[in-house]
């Protein structure tokens, strides 16, 4: 399986932080480890940007005036099957770097891992994964923090209620 990661750094802060990260690595290990066919190849898109900019996509396509952390926009459509030679484009993760650098600081973790765990996520909701209940959350987050434990990485801790 071949996994290409185009990594977009709209906040220049988090050059440094992320852009020497395995991240072609990290996804096709991640894609491995939920995705039942193994023989394709894969793209996404990573962003990396500001609160700001992801407010304003939360908002125009979300209806929601307010930053978030990270956002996923899926391209997968099951119904129109893709040669096997041509790469499945999965579609873009949207993580904001300022929101992550404060979720990082509130949690005692690095920005790394907090990018890398929001990333995760991103990449199971563009696989289909979804948390509209506390239950899906829960198997949502159990497979992040196995996702990142594969990849040597140790997952942040489960929210409150989740453990």
């Amino acid at each position: 399986m071949t996994v290409t990661v185009y990594l977009e750094l709209h906040d220049l802060s988090l050059s440094a932080e992320v852009s020497a990260l395995p991240w072609q690595a990290w996804f096709r290990t991640w894609i491995a480890m939920v995705e039942p066919n193994q023989g394709k190849a894969y793209e996404v898109t990573l962003r990396l940007t500001t609160d700001a900019e992801i407010q304003a996509l939360n908002s125009r396509y979300r209806d929601r005036d307010t930053p978030t952390d990270v956002l996923a926009f899926a391209t997968r459509d099951d119904a129109l099957p893709l040669p096997l030679e041509e790469p499945e484009y999965l579609g873009d993760i949207i993580i904001s770097g300022d929101t992550a650098r404060r979720q990082a600081m509130e949690a005692g973790h690095s920005l790394s891992t907090e990018i890398t765990w929001l990333a995760c996520h991103g990449l199971l909701h563009l696989l289909g994964w979804d948390h509209p209940d506390e239950g899906q959350l829960w198997q949502m987050l159990t497979q992040q923090a196995r996702c990142l434990k594969a990849v040597g990485l140790t997952p942040p801790k489960m929210p409150l209620g989740l453990e």
